[in-house]
């Protein structure tokens, strides 16, 4: 209650220090469930890559959903060499081929042979409603919806939904994964390489089989087989390819994730560093209002720890006020931006439980900290010297 009572002299003054405190723990918010999503993305990226060796075309550039396709020779020629458990050709597409680039990750069509990689994937789904493609399924137009698809387009599974202006019955919707799975239609191979030898040229169309196409080739090392070694042996030995591994996903995406999370850093460390100094600033210009006062409660036997506890604790509660504040700013700018990016499948922002805790409780440890030199200055006031302060 003397907390409180003692904040409130300074109404204006002590607004503006928890102002402070609330922008730096908004910029937190904000750029730490940024930084989450992004992390969900390459770890789903990882999850792919774990334990498999993916081929394409090597005029491809980076990590990316539609290029240069390659012919599914190159898995015949694959399949004969030794320590390949299993071959699985995939088309990938983006769902809106008018959509312009943006933030966050496409709509996609994913389309592989159902079944062909049962017991082999590392990623593993699980259903919301429905059922997974089964090898029965090829050359039917039916499919799998992420869950944020789902959402999107409000459909659920035996409804009819779109894509590329096909129609396809949806069989099933996954739970959510926080990954790529969520945005991605999964078809059988068939029906995305319809899809597929359409985004080519007319001439490449005409001189070939939309059935002998992919995006990509997912290759599987048998038991005892080194990813990486059978990598290199499958660049040596197909023609203008190029065989990525989880090693090759790290370097290619995590130096620039590594980049942008260090921005995160940097932006929000400046930002709670100037709430910060608004504290100590605050806290200080307090202590020397209140010099008689404190000289009064030292003289009539207020011991330092008091002072000290009474000083350190105002500043902690400028430091959870503003952190509750920064929280609920921030966490309604995630939910706003979600719900904006829903809209084009694009969901930015995921503020975990753990993000919220830690904001609340790193503004109240920094407000206390900040408080901890004034108050130390109060308490070593002589109190014969603070009596006479006018």
């Amino acid at each position: 209650m003397r907390i409180t009572r003692n904040l409130g002299r300074r109404k204006l003054r002590t607004t503006l220090t928890v102002l402070g405190i609330t922008i730096g723990i908004w910029a937190l918010v904000v750029f730490s469930s940024m930084a989450n999503k992004i992390n969900s993305l390459v770890e789903g990226g990882n999850d792919f890559y774990a334990g498999k060796v993916v081929v394409s075309d090597d005029a491809n550039i980076g990590i990316g959903m539609e290029g240069v396709p390659i012919d599914l020779s190159v898995a015949d020629e694959i399949r004969d060499l030794g320590g390949v458990a299993a071959v699985d050709a995939q088309v990938h597409l983006v769902l809106d081929e008018d959509a312009g680039p943006g933030m966050g990750m496409p709509d996609l069509i994913t389309g592989s042979v159902a079944g062909a990689d049962e017991g082999l994937s590392q990623t593993k789904y699980s259903l919301a409603t429905g059922r997974m493609l089964a090898a029965a399924d090829e050359g039917a137009h039916v499919t799998v919806l992420g869950s944020e698809l789902a959402r999107k387009f409000a459909v659920v599974v035996g409804q009819t939904i779109e894509l590329r202006g096909v129609a396809f019955e949806t069989v099933g919707v996954l739970e959510p994964t926080l990954s790529t799975a969520d945005t991605t239609a999964m078809v059988p191979l068939a029906a995305a390489q319809g899809l597929f030898i359409e985004t080519l040229p007319l001439v490449v169309r005409e001189s070939t089989a939309g059935n002998r196409l992919a995006s990509q080739i997912v290759v599987y090392p048998a038991a005892g087989t080194n990813d990486v070694a059978l990598a290199q042996a499958i660049e040596q030995n197909a023609i203008n390819v190029r065989a990525l591994t989880s090693v090759d996903f790290d370097q290619q995406v995590g130096a620039s994730v590594g980049i942008f999370n260090a921005i995160i850093i940097g932006v929000a460390t400046i930002s709670l560093v100037v709430g910060g100094l608004s504290v100590i600033n605050t806290m200080a210009m307090s202590v020397a209002e209140r010099t008689r006062e404190i000289g009064i409660k030292r003289a009539i036997g207020g011991s330092r720890s008091r002072i000290i506890r009474e000083l350190v604790g105002e500043a902690a509660v400028i430091g959870l006020i503003g952190g509750l504040a920064g929280l609920v700013l921030g966490g309604a700018v995630v939910l706003v931006a979600n719900e904006v990016g829903r809209s084009s499948g694009n969901v930015l922002f995921d503020l975990t439980p753990g993000t919220a805790a830690f904001a609340v409780a790193f503004s109240t440890v920094l407000g206390m900290l900040a408080g901890i030199v004034p108050a130390w200055s109060a308490a070593r006031l002589d109190p014969v010297s603070a009596l006479r302060y006018e």
